[in-house]
């Protein structure tokens, strides 16, 4: 089956320019001016952009926290992503201690298979990494998954030391995979969130106030010397002050190569959200926290100077009504998380963008070639080239949205940028050269989305 895209305007991270795209099975063959083929399928995109499918790095699908999950899982999941452009995922699978990461991997496929709107991957949570780490490393990069997350936060669950962390950036990088982490101290967030409650202090703001900036780069900070030690790449995840963006500009001036990822949420909320009357402020209850407004303005000039690699969204959606609730007299008990995968590219082309802070090609850099390059994806998915994937969104520059929760399409009841209106939206998506969304209305089937092996991190 062969498809034609003609008339667009093709965004690249590398280039701009007017010509049209011939796909031949899952598959982009042709990139030429003008292309006339009689009797074949044709998407006219007059008038609007031609991107890659957007790829997030950073989702939670199906994840068990305490005696619920996150509300979606990788159907509901993967299909609102791809109503926002977003054609390839990487979520997280969780090696709880006790559990080889082989049984882990494992566990997380039977999640997703057959279920997936769009082609997804793995990164595997680290808990511990036993005596047989070597040899289960070498094997989960055979399975293609080529990252691996650990935790300085949440002692007792998740936390790991800095012993296992040099370990694990030292082993890891001998057999080309690259360290993912969650930087803030969580020795020092334990202590000021049992003197928050001792003094009475329960509301939803709390969450942000015992996790100052100065826990973040501490530990921001320390991880890059850690890896500077090891001689490994780091991945630092969901950066949320300027304090922390600080440390990695500061790791990149050394020429260690240590990346940056930040979130929407880092560059639209603040403090202000999470302080919201009637226990509203829950909504906004993530790990790190919302900060005061300045630090967002630090973060966009992140992304405009290149300290910011990638923009992801950390999407862990719980309920307000029945989840959130269940910390309504604890702060430290309010489920973790919030929604986003639906909105990323739209918030980044509003306020990026339209608002004149980064460019098309940017943009595109961004949320889809930059993340596929440092995770292994590329040139197979991040970019329109010919031989790479048909993932391909139509992107209307002149359609207004209207975020809503009532009018979302992922499976929560809330949304965090409820009523932000957006200029700009994904009308058509493709995956592999198939048609999923058509006008903004859904025509994909289910199990359509594929596991994705990757190859080494390249962190250039």
């Amino acid at each position: 089956m062969a498809l034609l895209i003609k008339n667009g305007t093709i965004i690249t991270a590398e280039s701009t320019s007017q010509k049209d795209i011939l796909i031949e099975g899952d598959k982009i063959s042709r990139i030429e001016p003008n292309i006339i083929i009689d009797g074949i399928e044709i998407i006219n995109a007059i008038g609007k952009y031609v991107i890659p499918g957007g790829v997030d790095v950073h989702t939670h699908l199906d994840m068990p926290l305490g005696d619920i999950v996150s509300r979606d899982d990788f159907e509901t999941g993967t299909r609102a992503a791809a109503f926002g452009g977003t054609t390839t995922i990487i979520d997280y699978a969780t090696q709880t201690r006790g559990m080889r990461m082989q049984e882990a991997l494992e566990h997380w496929h039977r999640k997703a298979t057959g279920k997936a709107f769009i082609d997804y991957g793995f990164h595997m949570i680290v808990t511990e990494l036993g005596n047989s780490f070597d040899e289960d490393i070498k094997d989960i990069i055979r399975a293609g998954v080529t990252s691996f997350k650990l935790f300085m936060a949440y002692p007792g669950s998740l936390m790991v030391g800095d012993e296992t962390i040099f370990q694990a950036l030292k082993i890891s990088s001998e057999y080309g995979g690259l360290i993912c982490l969650h930087a803030e101290d969580g020795n020092d967030i334990d202590i000021r969130v049992k003197q928050a409650l001792e003094a009475g202090n329960i509301s939803p703001k709390y969450h942000a106030l015992t996790r100052p900036p100065s826990t973040e780069a501490i530990a921001v900070k320390r991880a890059i010397e850690l890896a500077a030690k090891a001689k490994a790449p780091l991945y630092i995840v969901h950066i949320s002050s300027s304090d922390a963006l600080k440390e990695v500009e500061h790791g990149k001036q050394m020429n260690l190569p240590v990346l940056g990822e930040t979130c929407p949420q880092y560059l639209f909320l603040s403090i202000d959200d999470i302080d919201r009357p009637n226990f509203e402020g829950a909504k906004y209850v993530f790990t790190p926290p919302v900060r005061e407004r300045d630090h967002q303005e630090a973060l966009w000039q992140g992304i405009k100077l290149n300290i910011i690699d990638v923009v992801a969204t950390d999407h862990c959606p719980f309920n307000f009504i029945g989840d959130k609730e269940l910390g309504h007299d604890n702060f430290s008990k309010i489920p973790n998380g919030g929604p986003g995968i639906e909105n990323r590219l739209h918030l980044l082309f509003e306020g990026g963008v339209n608002k004149k802070r980064i460019s098309l090609n940017r943009w595109v850099d961004l949320v889809s070639t930059r993340p596929a390059k440092i995770f292994g994806l590329f040139p197979r998915k991040g970019t329109i080239s010919i031989g790479s994937d048909a993932d391909i969104v139509i992107w209307d520059p002149n359609k207004e949205h209207i975020i809503s929760a009532r009018t979302h399409h992922m499976r929560v009841d809330y949304n965090m940028y409820d009523g932000t209106k957006i200029m700009g939206d994904a009308t058509t998506v493709l995956l592999r050269g198939k048609i999923i969304i058509s006008e903004g209305k859904w025509q994909g089937r289910l199990k359509h989305g594929t596991f994705l092996t990757r190859k080494t991190p390249n962190i250039r």
